[in-house]
């Protein structure tokens, strides 16, 4: 482990910009496994896991071993240095490069990721999980999305701003919104349209017209 890791890359800035990963580093002073950063920190295996994974891609974490237990293997991991500093080059571009990445397609990725792996931590056995899930579709035209992003935005804030106090039971909000690739880009019949006669089928080659005949009354 090295004493001091300088932050050269915008992402291994990003990737400490959450409190949870600040004590999950912490925690890997030691070399220890994610179930043990777990149970020290009172959450999930699952989630620390997560975080772990996030530190791990962004060079801040090494995975320095591994043990077989009950049949599973289970990584080792420990902090890359004790402390870290800040390249002077990032300061001020880190709010620039997240607000862009939230418009991108990676960090929706990441935000599936990140709502997969609570929604497996929840206790099933609880007396009671509430929780919602809503789906839509809507078109904007492309000049019409600045000012969605607008409207979506000052509606969060409020959201946020009203049920934002410290009192209550903690819930999580995520949003997304993509290209809706399923929906059909042709157009709608046109309910006047006569539906056209398809035409009397030919006649067999080989066979002549038979006869008409007319009966007689008796």
């Amino acid at each position: 482990m090295r004493d001091v890791l300088y932050l050269e890359e915008i992402e291994q800035a990003e990737a400490l910009l959450k409190p949870q990963r600040v004590e999950v580093l912490r925690q890997l002073a030691e070399p220890r496994t994610c179930s043990e950063v777990a149970e020290r920190l009172g959450q999930t295996p699952q989630r620390v896991y997560y975080h772990v994974k996030r530190l791990v891609e962004a060079g801040l974490v090494d995975l320095v071993s591994e043990r077989k237990v009950r049949g599973i293997h289970e990584g080792i991991y420990q902090a890359g240095a004790r402390s870290y500093w800040l390249s002077p080059r990032l300061v001020g571009r880190i709010g620039l490069r997240k607000a862009r990445d939230e418009l991108s397609l990676g960090y929706l990725l990441d935000l599936m990721e990140e709502v997969q792996s609570d929604i497996a931590a929840l206790d099933r056995s609880a007396p009671e999980l509430p929780s919602i899930g809503l789906s839509g579709e809507i078109r904007v035209r492309p000049e019409q999305r600045q000012e969605f992003l607008n409207d979506l935005q000052t509606m969060l804030q409020g959201l946020f701003t009203r049920y934002g106090g410290a009192e209550g039971d903690a819930f999580k909000l995520a949003v997304a919104c993509y290209p809706n690739t399923t929906t059909a880009t042709e157009p709608p019949a046109d309910p006047t349209d006569e539906p056209s006669i398809p035409p009397d089928p030919p006649d067999e080659p080989g066979v002549p017209d038979r006869p008409r005949t007319r009966q007689r009354r008796k």
